[in-house]
């Protein structure tokens, strides 16, 4: 794959409150400003009003190949509009479930985009030896699985590929005829007044009473099919722009439903509900369809299925019977029509403005499974560094040197927690990212010591974008390598950018990739001043989509031209993951041997997420902003992004301190957790809160600091399992259909921790739902207790207030936490553990911790500690104990590695010679008061307390809770507590 070439290197504006912001709609498309959207949308409007309609492709059944040593079918497709035009199509049955379909124009004219999935994929998939299809005399068919319960069928005309899992259809492809692929052709000239009535002007295909009369009487099969007019088939406008299309249509459309799943997640990044709104259909949600275009949307709306920073063309389906998902490999831009045909199916409609029919077809049937096969296509996030899940700390912009340092004094007196400070654009001399501004930071090694004396990092920022001037060492090298991206005629590209006058690093150009990697090598720029850096600087990508302020839609033209020719409408939406790929290989190869790096990124693609971490981008301050976040970082997951946040307090605006509060109880229950405001802001770092508010902020700091053995255990979860680190309730309940449309609570990991931020201004209580599992949910604070039931789920009130933060956890679970206020995550690295043990209704419990250093790469060679906690009540007599996971548990490895793992491995050594222990444990839910505690095999009785409980089993009633203090275990240790009931 593309990307594995990449990585051969490495080892692995404002305004007060109460004014409104709004995106400037104007700056971009809407469907019926797309001529190739208009198209597609137009064909499944006359689809629709007809009243029988095949589709055009159809399977030569002569040309069937079936390769049974390998599950491989191959045949040709005809269209019957066009029989001089050749398609072939494949599909393939992988070892693991997952069927690919591709479909292609075979010696077209030009050649059609195909190399997407080859940046996503993180390796070619497996084909399945194990399998056999049978051919008959209408299809194609395998039957496969464990329970030989899942079938493909490929219906040879109309075409048609159908998933069915025991007889019942899981995802239908063209099942509604809308399949297109338009060919390539040559231009025709024509007179204009052919296609329009005298005095009128010709209407846009798919708009107005044309596409009904279409419909009634297609007399012309091609016009009905593609309409009668070459609608934006040789060049385009919208504003002053004009994009030329030297190639002609060659859009795509498909199809793709689920006939048994009414509830559909995905296809990010999009400011909405997390169980996707519809846009066709009786009163729909939308009107437009979601929209997949990298873009730099300046104040985004917080409802809406606009395009924002990055695209990942993936979609979830789901039913109480089952999960399934599904990958279209498209790098250009592509809308996605949602709606419902029953109550109980989904339809959906893709279309794409350029590229090959490339989709992967995910069984699951849970979304376990399916998050499975999504991250063996295209891999997980690998393990971070631990730093980086703490507190970050940034504005546009810290001014100097001495304002850097002065904040984090100001933390410091204050005694809140903090582990990085971000620079933005003005560090940088007249926005020449490697160079500092000498000016107002002078100094930046001496900066850079002071913050990382106590543990810290910094973080600056590195965007694509390059000055064009003769003194800025990157523009010349590049421009003489030949590097840039090219205008349409084959000149170099410029836009406008913040450093004004910029050009592009053409990142698909292999020839860019080492050079881009070494500008990160101070002994390769021995004369710049970029060298006056050290290894505790990381990298921020922003404006990666590109962004360019000049551009049509604030981006690059469509028509420029990339390596190999290729247009940048075919790779646009892979543009911004090639640029986050580089810079994490050159912040990662800094260092001998590597230590892990961190980027942000702000533009993204499938595949992505191996490469750091995202933000949802330029947020308002309100509270729709606040409250969509929380649902966009959900919706990032189901795409395999786990590593991902949203700015709290908003980019824009000063939020007042209610709303700040409740941001940063958002932001501490976000897998990327980081504080950022635009320039014209005002200062807000948590200090300058008035009391009580900054004493709450303070509180919230320490208690995602004190929770950082759990996120980081869920980190290795999700880098084992693909599985998302913040859970959507459908996740972790499938069969519970009351939870399919929830997204403003969410799970940590398998930690059995529900979080449900307040997002609302003025709240002092909330409504918190559980699950239909028959469980006992304990206040994290109060040890109050809650009751769900076996027969339906149930929603609770509890209170709410502005210090109090919705956060329970589930009964039969085990957190392990760090309790010790302390600066920064590094300064934790030998503190001891406090147990949370959360008994069930049967009195028993588990959890892991999962510990390694933090920072290298040794856990890939085993270097670790994995350790399981467990409590089993039996006739009286409970027993906590501790053993050892790495040895025995044989799940996939994290980062894909095969372990070599040895309990006596170095790194757990150290914990046991630094005396990492156990310090407490804390077990609620004990119904009566222990008669002992002790430590198997001492005899000695362990110092301990009980709170009796309130024996009337309501919700709202205190469970009884015994804690034990200092047992003096160790956390590297196998032990027992036999508490006697």
């Amino acid at each position: 794959m593309r990307w594995v070439a990449l990585l051969s290197g490495l080892s692995l504006l404002l305004a007060a409150p109460d004014v409104v912001l709004a995106v400037k709609s104007h700056d971009f498309k809407t469907c019926s400003q797309s001529g190739f959207c208009r198209r597609g949308r137009g064909l499944s409007s006359r689809a629709k009003e007809a009243s029988s309609w095949t589709s055009p492709y159809s399977v030569d059944p002569s040309s069937v190949s079936v390769s049974n040593d390998e599950a491989i079918v191959k045949a040709a497709v005809k269209s019957s509009l066009y029989p001089e035009i050749k398609f072939s199509l494949e599909v393939r049955v992988h070892d693991d479930g997952v069927v690919r379909v591709r479909m292609d124009e075979v010696d077209g004219l030009k050649k059609r985009y195909d190399e997407a999935s080859s940046w996503a994929l993180v390796s070619e998939p497996v084909v399945s030896k194990t399998v056999s299809w049978t051919k008959g005399k209408k299809d194609m068919r395998v039957v496969y699985g464990e329970k030989k319960d899942i079938e493909v069928v490929v219906q040879y005309e109309p075409l048609k590929v159908s998933l069915l899992r025991n007889g019942k259809e899981q995802v239908v492809l063209n099942g509604q005829g809308l399949l297109h692929m338009e060919h390539f052709r040559i231009k025709e000239e024509k007179k204009e007044e052919e296609n329009k009535t005298e005095g009128e002007e010709p209407k846009p295909e798919g708009e107005g009473e044309q596409v009904v009369l279409q419909a009634e009487a297609p007399v012309n099969p091609r016009a009905w099919f593609e309409g009668d007019s070459e609608d934006a088939y040789w060049d385009e406008s919208f504003s002053s722009w004009t994009d030329s299309k030297p190639k002609g249509p060659e859009s795509l459309s498909i199809d793709i439903n689920f006939p048994n799943h009414a509830t559909v997640y995905g296809i990010p990044q999009h400011a909405t509900n997390l169980a996707l709104p519809t846009t066709t259909g009786e009163n729909p949600g939308f009107t437009d369809p979601y929209r997949l275009y990298n873009a730099d949307v300046f104040e985004y709306l917080a409802s809406s299925t606009m395009s924002l920073y990055g695209s990942i063309p993936v979609l979830h389906a789901q039913s109480v019977d089952s999960t399934v998902g599904v990958f279209h490999a498209v790098g250009s831009e592509t809308w996605i029509d949602i709606g419902h045909n029953t109550e109980k199916s989904t339809e959906t409609h893709w279309i794409s403005e350029s590229g090959i029919l490339d989709i992967f077809l995910m069984p699951g049937p849970t979304p376990q499974d399916i998050y499975a096969q999504w991250a063996r296509l295209v891999g997980t996030t690998p393990m971070p560094a631990q730093w980086s899940l703490g507190y970050h700390q940034c504005r546009w912009n810290y001014v100097s040197s001495d304002d850097v340092r002065s904040v984090q004094k100001r933390f410091d007196e204050e005694d809140m927690p903090v582990d990085v400070f971000w620079l933005d654009i003005e560090y940088a001399e007249d926005h020449m990212y490697f160079m500092w501004d000498k000016k107002n930071f002078p100094d930046p090694v001496e900066m850079t010591n002071d913050v990382a004396a106590v543990g810290r990092k910094m973080v600056v920022i590195v965007d694509p974008h390059v000055k064009r001037t003769s003194n800025y060492p990157v523009y010349e090298e590049a421009k003489e390598r030949d590097l840039l991206v090219k205008t349409k005629t084959g000149d170099e590209y410029e836009g406008w950018c913040w450093p004004g006058s910029s050009v592009w690093l053409d990142m698909f150009n292999p020839a860019t990739w080492q050079w881009y990697i070494d500008l990160y090598k101070p002994e390769k720029r021995a004369t710049w001043s970029w060298t006056l850096s050290t290894t505790d600087i990381h990298i921020w990508n922003d404006m990666n989509e590109p962004s360019v302020f000049n551009g049509p839609e604030i981006t690059m033209p469509k028509d420029n031209l990339h390596h190999n020719g290729w247009e940048h409408r075919d790779i646009h939406n892979i543009n911004a993951m090639l640029f986050s790929n580089l810079t994490y290989q050159a912040v990662g190869l800094r260092t001998d041997p590597p230590e892990r790096p961190f980027v942000l990124t702000r533009g993204f693609y499938a595949g992505s997420h191996r490469f750091g971490a995202m933000w949802t981008g330029d947020n308002l301050g309100t509270w729709e902003h606040m409250a969509v976040g929380v649902k966009m970082v959900l919706a990032n997951g189901v795409g395999g992004f786990a590593f991902a946040g949203s700015d709290v307090g908003g980019f824009f605006g000063n939020p007042e301190p209610e709303m700040l509060v409740r941001w940063y109880q958002v932001g501490i229950f976000s897998p990327f957790f980081r504080a950022h405001a635009h320039i014209d802001t005002k200062r807000r770092e948590p200090y300058l809160l008035d009391e009580p508010y900054k004493g709450i902020v303070r509180d919230l700091l320490r208690l995602r600091y004190s929770l950082l053995p759990v996120w980081y255990t869920a980190f290795r979860e999700t880098a084992a399992t693909g599985l998302p680190v913040v859970r959507p309730q459908y996740v972790e309940f499938p069969k519970d259909a009351a939870g399919f449309e929830i997204d403003d609570q969410f799970w940590v990991g398998s930690s059995g921790l529900l979080a449900r931020p307040v997002t609302e201004k003025g709240a002092t209580e909330a409504k918190v739902y559980l699950p239909k599992d028959d469980q006992v949910y304990y206040d994290y604070f109060t040890h109050a207790s809650y009751h769900s039931s076996s027969k339906a789920g149930k929603e609770i009130t509890v209170a709410a207030a502005l210090h109090q933060i919705p956060l329970f956890v589930r009964g039969g679970s085990i957190l392990a936490t760090r309790e010790r206020p302390r600066r920064a995550v590094s300064l934790m690295k030998y503190d001891p553990f406090t147990l949370r043990v959360a008994l069930s209704k049967a009195g028993s419990a588990r959890g892991e911790v999962y510990l390694d250093d933090g920072v290298s790469y040794g856990y890939q060679q085993g270097e670790f500690v994995w350790r399981e906690f467990s409590a089993e009540t039996k006739k009286k007599t409970m027993r906590i104990s501790s053993k050892d996971l790495g040895s025995s548990k044989r799940e996939p490895a994290v980062d894909g590695a095969v372990v070599r793992y040895d309990p006596a491995n170095a790194y757990a050594k150290t914990i046991r010679e630094k005396n990492v222990r156990v310090e407490k444990v804390v077990v609620v839910g004990v119904g009566s008061r222990p008669s002992s505690v002790k430590l198997e095999g001492s005899g000695k009785e362990l110092k301990w307390e009980y709170t009796p409980g309130d024996k009337k089993a309501k919700d709202g009633a205190e469970a009884g809770v015994l804690i034990v203090k200092d047992p003096k275990v160790g956390v590297a240790e196998d032990w027992v507590v036999v508490i006697q009931l």
